[in-house]
C-alpha cells in the first residue's frame, strides 16, 4: 500500500519535537524548526524595517505593489521566523499576485506579549503612512500570527481605527485558554498538538499582568460589536487538529455577529499543513484558495498598479 505523504510530513516535524527537553536553548530551537523549510523560493527579497519592526519584502515576478499582504507567521510566540515562513509567503503572493511584507516579530520569551502584538499593530500604522490605506492591505498569518492578525484588527477597532479589507488565517489559535472541545475529542487524531503543550506556549509567552482572556490575544472573546466589524475572513484549519474549535467557534461567534467569514475543515491535514506544498497537493490547494480569496477583496485598488 502507498504510505499517504502527510505521514511523511509528520514523521519530518516530529523528528524535530522529539530532540527537544526542558533545557534546549531557544537559540537551538528556532534553528532547528527554520531546517524543516529550506526550499528556495522564486522571489525577491528585500529587507525593509517598518519603523522599528524588522520585515521583508517578498516579490515574485509580476506582483502587484499597489497593495500588500501582511504576513504574521506561526511558531507558538517563540519560533518562526522570516526564513522558516519564506515559501508560503513567495507562494501565498505568487497566488495573490500580491506583494507580502513578512514581519519578523520579537518572540518570547526574551520579549513577552503584547510585545508581538505591538509590533504587529505597529507594521500596519507604518504602512498607512507609507501611502496604503487600510483597503489595500490584507492580513495572512498561521497559529500564533493568526492570533496576532486578528489581535491587531481587534485593537484597532476598539480604537475606532479601520481594519485591514480581508484576512486568510491558517490553524488560527484564537483561544489562548484552550477551552474548545475538539482538545479532547480530536486529541487522538492530532499527532504534535496536544492541550498541555497548547496551555505551556501560552503560559510561556504572557509577559506580567497580561491575560489570555485578553480579546486581543485570544479574539474567541471578543466582543459582539467588534465581532461585527471585522472584516472577510478565510479560515482554514486540518481535520487532525486539537485546535479545530479554535476556528470552527470563531467563525460562528463572527458569523453569528454579522460578520463575512469562510471556514474550511481540510480532510486528513495536520496543523498548518499549507507549509509543506512539495509534498502536499492540498497545501498547494489551500493557498491558491487563500491567494484568491485576498485578491477578491483587495480588487478595488487594482486600477494604476504597478508590476515588477
Amino acid at each position: 500500500m502507498t504510505r499517504d505523504p502527510i505521514e511523511d510530513v509528520i514523521d519530518r516535524v516530529r523528528s524535530v519535537y522529539s530532540r527537544w527537553r526542558r533545557d534546549t536553548p531557544v537559540s537551538q530551537m528556532r534553528a532547528d524548526w527554520d531546517q524543516l523549510f529550506t526550499s528556495p523560493v522564486a522571489a525577491a527579497i528585500e529587507p525593509v524595517l517598518a519603523d522599528a519592526v524588522a520585515c521583508q519584502w517578498v516579490r515574485p515576478a509580476a506582483v502587484r505593489r499597489d497593495a500588500v499582504i501582511v504576513y504574521l507567521h506561526g511558531g507558538g510566540f517563540r519560533v518562526g521566523s522570516l526564513a522558516s515562513h519564506r515559501e508560503i509567503n513567495a507562494r501565498l503572493a505568487t497566488e495573490a499576485g500580491i506583494q507580502v511584507l513578512a514581519v519578523d516579530y520579537r518572540l518570547a520569551p526574551e520579549h513577552l506579549l503584547p510585545a508581538a502584538l505591538e509590533d504587529a499593530i505597529e507594521v500596519i500604522q507604518w504602512l498607512e503612512k507609507t501611502g496604503f490605506p487600510t483597503d489595500r492591505i490584507a492580513l495572512a498569518g498561521d497559529s500564533a500570527g493568526a492570533v496576532l492578525a486578528l489581535g491587531a484588527m481587534i485593537a484597532r477597532l476598539q480604537e475606532g481605527k479601520s481594519c485591514p479589507a480581508a484576512a486568510y488565517l491558517m490553524s488560527a489559535w484564537t483561544d489562548l485558554t484552550a477551552s474548545g472541545e475538539s482538545y479532547q475529542s480530536r486529541s487522538g487524531l492530532d499527532p504534535i498538538h496536544q492541550r498541555p503543550m497548547i496551555l505551556a506556549m501560552a503560559r510561556g509567552a504572557l509577559g506580567p499582568g497580561v491575560t489570555a482572556e485578553d480579546p486581543r490575544l485570544s479574539p474567541l472573546r471578543a466582543n459582539v460589536e467588534i465581532m461585527r466589524a471585522l472584516p472577510p475572513i478565510l479560515m482554514q484549519v486540518g481535520e487532525r487538529e486539537t485546535l479545530v474549535s479554535d476556528t470552527e467557534d470563531f467563525a460562528a461567534r463572527a458569523r453569528a455577529a454579522g460578520a463575512s467569514i469562510r471556514s474550511q475543515i481540510w480532510p486528513g491535514m495536520i496543523h498548518v499543513f499549507q507549509q509543506f506544498p512539495d509534498e502536499l497537493p492540498e497545501a498547494r490547494e489551500a493557498v491558491a484558495a487563500g491567494g484568491r480569496f485576498i485578491a477578491t477583496h483587495l480588487e478595488s485598488a487594482q486600477t494604476g498598479s504597478e508590476q515588477t
